[in-house]
């Protein structure tokens, strides 16, 4: 079996992860994430990448990462590459360094890229290793960077979690202001979830409904979700029959049409029309247009297509692929 495909974009912001295969610490020593450092900034300036956040954990990494060109995967193929090659000819061992291929979420931008700022930086604090207070003087972590400005590398930026952290400044007060964010955000399990920290490291996405819509107009990026397979296939099948239904209304223009009833015309030719052409069960059907149960979305189907019903809307969506 072909390796599922990457969805990469210029302008793309991603949350990628890996970990160190059967979870063995591959950065346990400090010398071993100074060298992961070293290499995704050669990686950076290869690829014109710009992170966002970072955090190096004893056997797995998080990297915040914007991508002005469509390179995520050429860049990550290389990045994980050497790094792994410069690790086992420094331990003098053979073999996989991380467990499998690298997790890579499109991430939208504004606040939930901003979000996954924060909740890169409180991974530590979430693991125990340090506390929020200890943040700053904890090294492998890009939050002791937004303190210590003269510290960063030229490939990290502070913005996107700034501004994640109600439009503050690259400034002094700035800094101080994030990290009594971070405080706020890591005593209240509440605001972490409002915030979405437990999809953070989940499916294929991080942001709106909205969001992953417009991902998945692209075929090339629907194609690669659906090749995921699983539970992030199938709530990637939903949002792409969302787009599908609403082509159809703005074809039809229902902003016209009464709307109450369960099976109203232009649901029928609707539904008729994504039985048509798209996989969309009955079931998804019915919940989704208010049509009642799933066995009246095939049967009300069924009449459409003998011309006992919405014959006219339903020709009208069809028309152009009969032509």
């Amino acid at each position: 079996m072909g390796r599922k495909p990457r969805i990469e974009a210029a302008g793309g912001r991603y949350h990628v992860l890996n970990r160190g295969n059967y979870r063995t610490d591959v950065f346990q020593s400090d010398e071993a994430k100074v060298a992961f450092l070293r290499c995704l900034g050669e990686a950076c300036e290869k690829t014109g990448w710009v992170v966002s956040g970072w955090c190096l954990m004893r056997n797995h990494y998080h990297l915040a990462i914007q991508t002005p060109e469509p390179n995520l995967v050429g860049g990550m193929q290389w990045f994980q590459a050497t790094f792994a090659a410069r690790f086992n000819r420094l331990r003098r061992v053979n073999g996989h360094l991380f467990q499998g291929r690298y997790k890579a979420l499109s991430v939208e931008a504004g606040d939930p890229m901003g979000s996954l700022c924060h909740y890169i930086h409180l991974n530590p604090v979430r693991a125990g290793v340090v506390t929020v207070d200890g943040l700053e003087h904890w090294p492998w972590c890009s939050y002791r960077w937004i303190q210590r400005p003269r510290e960063r590398a030229e490939w990290f930026s502070p913005a996107e979690a700034l501004a994640g952290a109600v439009n503050l400044t690259d400034t002094t007060p700035g800094h101080h202001a994030y990290g009594n964010y971070l405080e706020w955000i890591a005593a209240d399990e509440l605001v972490q979830k409002k915030l979405g920290f437990s999809a953070m490291s989940k499916g294929w996405a991080v942001g709106s409904r909205d969001f992953k819509r417009g991902l998945l107009e692209e075929q090339t990026i629907r194609k690669a979700v659906m090749e995921l397979g699983g539970a992030d296939a199938e709530n990637a099948q939903y949002v792409a029959w969302e787009n599908e239904v609403d082509r159809y209304k703005r074809r039809l223009d229902i902003s016209g049409m009464a709307v109450g009833t369960k099976s109203a015309d232009w649901k029928v030719a609707i539904a008729t029309a994504m039985k048509d052409s798209t996989t969309a069960t009955n079931r998804w059907l019915a919940t989704h247009l208010s049509m009642g149960s799933l066995y009246a979305v095939s049967r009300l189907a069924a009449e459409c297509r003998e011309g006992r019903r919405a014959q006219s809307l339903y020709e009208q969506l069809t028309a152009k692929k009969k032509a």
